[in-house]
């Protein structure tokens, strides 16, 4: 199936989301160390927002850096967080010249205040493009993100402002970062490992999931578009039979 029609198809998820993973794998194959990898991977990025866009797909959210990648050693972090402010120094205008509209979702407290200002300063330069919305998860966990949602709620008990029988699961969702989004489709997890990792718990409910062994420097457009073919045959039922949804 060819890009054409799955832009005009019904089953082109509206939200992807992708676990970059397999970079320090693909790097050890070729003999070089793992910060070699990550760096290679910033063009899976460019071939993952090229597809998006011509594919029609209205959010990519990016799993960049998890809330635990931190305990990793520290000079990978350390190339980690300057490959972040390399590819915002490089990468915002093009993105901002094809509408694409990005935000940085997870706690950036963490990071240098250099780094901070690139962030509020590539959202703000974004702010008003209506394409591609590109959501750059760093220092994320799904976990964290349910907590904040729960605490917020729990703040406005205390403070006499909502009743506990008044919170449901629409008011959590509120609350978490992907909340004014479209609901997840698809997760995408590169690399040959089969797990979530802490990435987008409360929205992955109902996503379709789907695992490569295709490590993520090459995850190229092709690799997308085989991804997108396998969720275009999958029967979505949310509970239902696949009597109900026919």
């Amino acid at each position: 199936m060819n890009s054409e029609s799955q832009s005009t198809s019904k089953l082109v998820p509206q939200h992807v989301a992708i676990i970059m993973d397999g970079n320090g794998r693909w790097a050890k194959k070729k003999g070089k160390i793992r910060t070699f990898g990550h760096r290679a991977g910033v063009k899976g990025v460019r071939a993952s927002v090229s597809f998006s866009l011509k594919n029609n797909i209205k959010v990519l959210t990016l799993f960049a850096f998890s809330s635990e990648n931190w305990n990793r050693p520290q000079e990978e972090v350390g190339v980690l967080m300057e490959l972040f402010k390399m590819v915002l120094s490089s990468e915002v205008k093009k993105l901002h010249k094809n509408n694409v509209k990005l935000r940085v979702i997870g706690d950036t407290s963490r990071f240098d205040k250099k780094l901070v200002a690139q962030i509020q300063d590539a959202e703000a330069l974004t702010e008003n493009n209506d394409g591609l919305i590109l959501n750059i998860a760093a220092n994320y966990g799904g976990r964290w993100d349910i907590l904040n949602a729960t605490k917020a709620l729990a703040e406005q008990v205390k403070e006499g402002s909502l009743e506990c029988e008044q919170i449901d699961e629409a008011m959590l969702n509120r609350y978490t970062c992907c909340a004014d989004l479209p609901e997840l489709d698809l997760l995408i997890r590169t690399g040959g490992e089969t797990r979530i990792s802490n990435f987008l718990l409360w929205q992955v409910a109902y996503a379709e999931l789907y695992f490569t062994d295709t490590y993520w420097p090459d995850f190229n457009e092709d690799a997308f578009q085989l991804a997108i073919d396998n969720f275009a045959d999958r029967q979505r039922r949310y509970g239902m039979t696949g009597e109900q949804v026919s």
